[in-house]
């Protein structure tokens, strides 16, 4: 049976000013790139520089827009490819709490015996994963409808999934690769419904509390999702995890 495998680089916005001083944005705040989230996505892009992507989607909200442009501008394969900016991919509603100190967030959902990311705080956005779900679907539909012509057969497909700690671990010899620049908490949820849901496999050594925790600013996750055509439509038939939170590029600012 024919299958497309394909990558799938999830990548956190640079800091804003509200990261550095522990304050949620949320929907609410849309604040630009501090000096140093620049510089975090300055390295990112240079780290991602020689690795091949086939597709661009980001948040519409301007931190995500500025770090996936910067990333692009760096990247060698990118350069005949359009950005496509989604409001499913926006960071989770924290209502009446955004603007607001994360730590406040933290200690209210302490209080009701859960944890954070993972709280709604009043009038936030429940965390159940619809609006990841209906982007993941939109996705697979957009990249299979354009790469189905790249399937192979499974059993002749080269597997390179192993995290070697380089740029292009789990997508040498992938032909195809969807980078993706979104939100914190947004990731949080979106691996959560990719563990639960999906159930993908996580990569060796690594527990849950690791692949569920908050990536770093400009943190890298990366996936291997398996394709099949069914009926006209493209459905999801395997995913594993390559890496996930990997932030070395940022470790010298």
């Amino acid at each position: 049976m024919k299958a497309l495998r394909f990558g799938l680089t999830l990548v956190r916005h640079g800091e804003t000013h509200y990261n550095k001083q522990g304050l949620l944005q949320g929907q609410a705040i849309d604040a630009p790139l501090s000096d140093i989230g620049l510089q975090q996505a300055e390295a990112a892009g240079i780290y991602l520089k020689d690795v091949m992507f086939s597709n661009v989607f980001a948040s519409d909200m301007l931190r995500a827009k500025q770090t996936a442009e910067t990333i692009m501008k760096h990247n060698n394969s990118c350069s005949g490819l359009q950005m496509s900016c989604d409001p499913l991919l926006k960071e989770i509603s924290f209502g009446t709490a955004e603007g607001g100190r994360v730590q406040d967030v933290k200690e209210m959902a302490r209080a009701a015996g859960q944890t954070f990311p993972g709280f709604t705080p009043p009038e936030g956005e429940t965390q159940e994963q619809e609006r990841v779900k209906e982007f993941v679907e939109k996705m697979l539909q957009q990249v299979g409808g354009e790469h189905w012509g790249q399937a192979d057969r499974e059993e002749d497909e080269a597997r390179s999934s192993t995290a070697e700690g380089k740029p292009d671990d789990g997508v040498r010899g992938v032909p195809v690769h969807a980078l993706v620049v979104t939100h914190g908490a947004y990731m949080c949820v979106a691996v959560r419904y990719f563990v639960e849901e999906l159930h993908c496999s996580p990569p060796q050594g690594c527990d849950v509390a690791t692949m569920f925790s908050l990536s770093p600013n400009t943190g890298l996750c990366r996936f291997v999702l398996t394709v099949r055509e069914e009926g006209g439509r493209f459905t999801l038939s395997e995913i594993h995890c390559v890496f996930v939170h990997r932030g070395d590029h940022v470790k010298q600012l």
